[in-house]
């Protein structure tokens, strides 16, 4: 393991380089608002540096990997924040075979979950369910998990599998420390729709009062049925189209997703923490949208990228922020 020490510091960023569960443990209680992350898939890339993840001898033990982090991540996180994690899934292949797995981000892959060993118990061709397998074993660990979201990319990597579909799209879930957190969901209402139907319309269309109601127990519930004005909640399906960053390693995901979740539950003013940076698409987000933010990866040549990046300056994007909606459900 890499003992992590300050890579980077200004009055916005902080860059640590070092292993993500040792930073962790170096950092205060509840010292972050919000996590937005992509760790290394499981068994789909040897980065070539000392102590990474995603080449763990069986699923299990990648997914315990992640446990672990996520446990420690779980103590500096704020008790009203959220975390926000992306994962790809992983094929069972034999070696030599990586160029088939599909589905994933990562380009040039050298090892296949089949090549790693103690993972010959499933046999070849078989989708792992490795961002699932992690988070239940998160929601076991303790995080209560919100949401499964599917971040559907319309411009996919293309496939030349014949005996199944293409994968176009990854997983990316919502979990919380508490179960009343900071969420502001008008900043990321759909824009230009149709605003939602009010009550009176719905009722005039024939739309049955809450199943389970009736007389003045339903007349009750109407204004919990009333939809936002401020048009559509945007849903579970994202429809983000992945974006090439010149010079960046192969893993970046297009700045729009972790925009949106930053938007949705960051509190103005506050701090996001990616725990796997990478190249900084997590830190350019942020920096958009006026939060403060802290990185951690183990190789000095992606935080030189990611110091590029935010060297170019704040791109001029809505960042407006919305008063936060406390969740209750």
């Amino acid at each position: 393991m890499t003992a992590p020490a300050t890579y980077y510091r200004d009055e916005q960023v902080t860059l640590w380089l070092g292993d993500a569960l040792e930073t962790l443990r170096q950092m205060p209680d509840r010292s972050v608002n919000m996590i937005c992350t992509s760790p290394p898939y499981f068994g789909l890339r040897d980065y070539g540096t000392d102590g990474q993840y995603g080449l763990e001898a069986t699923p299990a033990a990648y997914v315990e990997t992640m446990r672990a982090v996520f446990a420690e991540a779980r103590r500096v996180h704020a008790d009203d924040g959220t975390l926000w994690l992306n994962l790809g899934d992983s094929y069972v292949y034999p070696p030599g075979s990586a160029g088939r797995q599909g589905g994933g981000q990562r380009q040039g892959r050298r090892h296949t979950a089949e090549g790693l060993p103690g993972t010959r118990a499933l046999p070849k061709k078989n989708l792992m369910g490795i961002p699932w397998r992690v988070a239940l074993a998160l929601q076991d660990d303790g995080w209560i998990l919100r949401n499964e979201i599917i971040w559907a990319k319309s411009t996919a990597m293309p496939e030349s599998v014949q005996d199944r579909l293409a994968v176009k799209h990854e997983h990316l879930f919502l979990l919380t420390k508490s179960s009343r957190y900071w969420f502001d969901l008008d900043s990321i209402r759909a824009k230009g729709g149709r605003p939602g139907l009010t009550w009176e319309q719905r009722k005039a269309m024939g739309a049955p009062a809450r199943h389970g109601l009736a007389g003045a127990a339903a007349t009750e519930t109407v204004p919990s049925l009333a939809p936002s004005e401020k048009g559509p909640n945007p849903g579970t399906v994202w429809n983000i189209s992945p974006r090439p960053f010149p010079g960046a390693h192969f893993a970046v995901f297009p700045i729009d997703l972790p925009l949106r979740c930053i938007k949705a539950g960051c509190r103005p003013g506050g701090t996001v923490l990616d725990p796997f940076s990478g190249s900084g698409t997590t830190g350019a987000a942020a920096r958009q949208l006026g939060r403060k933010y802290v990185g951690v990866d183990l190789k000095p040549a992606y935080h030189d990228l990611a110091k590029q990046r935010f060297a170019q300056g704040v791109l001029d994007f809505d960042a407006a922020d919305s008063p936060a909606v406390e969740a209750t459900r």
